[in-house]
C-alpha cells in the first residue's frame, strides 16, 4: 500500500463533510429556487414548473444523502454487515441524477460494512472516470467476507482519475484537499478491508477494482 499523508481525525471529518455538502448543495439550492418561484409567481404554468422542480430536487437530495450515509457514515456497529442488494438500491437512486447509466451484476449477500463502503466510494471514483457520461458496469465477485469488486467504465473521453492513480503510487503534493479526500478515503477503506486497489485501461474502457 502507498505511503500517504496522515490526516487527523478532525481534518478527515471536515474534508468528508465538505465532500458531502458539495454533493447535495445543488439539489437543495434548486428546491430553494422552486420555493421562491412559488412565492413570487402566480401563473399556473410557473406554479406547476416550480412544484416539479421541488419534487425532483427533493428526490435527488434524499438519494444523495442516503448514498452519503452509507458511503461515509457509521452504518451500524463496528462489526455490522450490509446487504449488497441494499447497496445496489442506494447506488441506483444516486445514479438517477447522474449522466451515466449503470448495470449491476453479482450474488446478493451480506458483506462487511467497510467493503460495502469501499464499493460505493469506487462508484464515485468511476463517475469521475466518465465525466461526459456513458456506462458504469458494476461486477461483484464472491459473497460475504470474500467479496471483491470491479467497475468497468465506458464512455466518451473516459480517463483514469489522476488523483486516484497518483495516490495509489504514493504521490501527493501538498495538503489533501476536499477534492482529493475521495480517493484518499477510498484507499483508507481498502487498507481496512485488506483489499488491493487498481485502475487500468482496457481498450477505450477504464477498469477500477478492489481485489
Amino acid at each position: 500500500m502507498p505511503e500517504l499523508p496522515n490526516l487527523s481525525s478532525l481534518d478527515l471529518a471536515a474534508l468528508l463533510a465538505s465532500r458531502v455538502c458539495h454533493d447535495i448543495i445543488s439539489p437543495v439550492g434548486a428546491m430553494a429556487n422552486g420555493l421562491e418561484v412559488l412565492d413570487e409567481e402566480q401563473g399556473e404554468e410557473m406554479q406547476a414548473f416550480a412544484m416539479d422542480l421541488i419534487k425532483r430536487s427533493a428526490k435527488s437530495a434524499s438519494a444523495k444523502l442516503k448514498f452519503s450515509r452509507l458511503a461515509f457514515g457509521a452504518s451500524g456497529s463496528a462489526g455490522a454487515s450490509i446487504d449488497t442488494g441494499d447497496a445496489e438500491e442506494v447506488v441506483r437512486g444516486y445514479m438517477e441524477s447522474e449522466k451515466a447509466d449503470m448495470t449491476w451484476q453479482g450474488i446478493r449477500s451480506l458483506v462487511p460494512k467497510n467493503r460495502a463502503k469501499l464499493l460505493l466510494n469506487l462508484v464515485l471514483l468511476s463517475l469521475g472516470a466518465i465525466p461526459r457520461g456513458g456506462t458504469m458496469a458494476v461486477a461483484i465477485e464472491g459473497e460475504g467476507d470474500s467479496v471483491t469488486f470491479g467497475i468497468r467504465c465506458t464512455g466518451p473521453k473516459a480517463r483514469v482519475p489522476s488523483d486516484f492513480v497518483d495516490m495509489l503510487n504514493g504521490i501527493v503534493e501538498g495538503d489533501i484537499t476536499a477534492h482529493q479526500v475521495q480517493p484518499y478515503y477510498t484507499i483508507l477503506l481498502a487498507r481496512e478491508t485488506g483489499l488491493t486497489l487498481s485502475a487500468r485501461t482496457e481498450g477505450d474502457d477504464i477498469i477500477l477494482s478492489a481485489s
